[in-house]
């Protein structure tokens, strides 16, 4: 995973509660055994219609948010079943944040371990963002993981709260395995005196 620090970068608004994770990607699309690649079907029944076209009415699809990597919605996201994939999707499309009220545990356990930053506002301050997002064509957030801040253009400062831990994990680029790698030589170094103790 790379390391996360600071992002600037377009605001898209996903204006829904409940945004649960067969929303971000449907069960049909869960065949592929790799994580990338999982981008085109995001959002997949939202962003097309029937015909399988542009659905022009999906805000995200406009193209004042062409290229964004911040993501706004509403509470209680990432809700329903635990698929990792659902991370994975939002990663691939290119999304590295998302600012929302809550989240659903084993969806926001999952974007720390995928490399993505869940931010928790509150109901205001996240109704703030999507007037804002709506006022100003190509809005952008800077994103300060070290500081725990966000910044706009237009005189936004606000804080935002997370567990150190996490904090961490992002900062650094570790997963699991990475967190585990950390302490290779001890785990050399035991392995081999257990072997030694067997022999």
């Amino acid at each position: 995973m790379e390391p996360f620090k600071q992002l600037t970068g377009i605001v898209a608004p996903v204006d829904r509660v409940n945004v649960d994770t067969d929303a971000i990607i449907p069960k049909q699309f869960l065949k592929r055994i790799e994580r990338s690649g999982f981008g085109q079907f995001l959002f997949f029944e939202w962003r097309f219609d029937e015909g399988g076209e542009i659905n022009p009415d999906f805000e995200p699809n406009k193209p004042r948010y062409e290229g964004a990597s911040v993501l706004i919605s509403r509470a209680n996201f990432g809700c329903g079943s635990s698929r990792e994939h659902a991370p994975w999707a939002i990663l691939d499309y290119g999304y590295k944040v998302i600012i929302a009220p809550s989240y659903a545990d084993i969806f926001y356990n999952n974007c720390f371990k995928n490399g993505i930053l869940p931010v928790k506002l509150s109901e205001e301050q996240v109704e703030d963002l999507f007037q804002r997002t709506a006022a100003h064509e190509g809005y952008k957030l800077t994103v300060d993981l070290e500081n725990k801040k966000l910044r706009d253009d237009y005189g936004l400062e606000l804080g935002f709260e997370l567990d150190e831990h996490r904090r961490q994990f992002l900062l650094q680029g570790l997963d699991d395995i990475g967190l585990t790698l950390q302490h290779e030589d001890a785990i050399t170094a035991y392995e081999q005196k257990h072997a030694a103790r067997l022999g």
